[in-house]
């Protein structure tokens, strides 16, 4: 896994995998103002050449450390992070029901964003 850069493209709401040029893989997500400010995964997509390498296990680990550094939660709706958070809870802190609650219902209100 050395050879994969991951970069946090914020306005874009991905974080990226990529193995020189190329993306390879990527967590789509939204940050949420409220109840509280969080990262909010919605899916994350590895290239069908580049399965099985880690990728997506990377790109869960990079988004909890994001939010570790920015002092904030991550608010899991992507069916792979939810699993890898429950592989890691080290890691990764469980979110409040609420919040998740939160962060659901703003993705129903925003159908055309994922």
């Amino acid at each position: 896994m050395s050879d994969i850069e991951i970069r946090d493209d914020r306005a874009g709401g991905r974080l990226d995998a990529f193995a020189g040029d190329e993306v390879v893989g990527h967590i789509e997500y939204f940050v949420l103002e409220a109840p509280a400010r969080a990262l909010v995964p919605v899916h994350t997509i590895v290239e069908p050449a580049h399965e099985g390498k880690g990728i997506a296990g990377s790109l869960a680990r990079e988004l909890y450390g994001i939010a570790a550094r920015e002092g904030i939660v991550v608010a899991p709706l992507c069916p792979y992070v939810v699993k890898w958070a429950a592989r890691h809870p080290e890691e990764a802190p469980a979110a409040d029901p609420e919040l998740l609650g939160a962060a659901m219902a703003w993705l129903e209100a925003h159908p055309g964003r994922f």
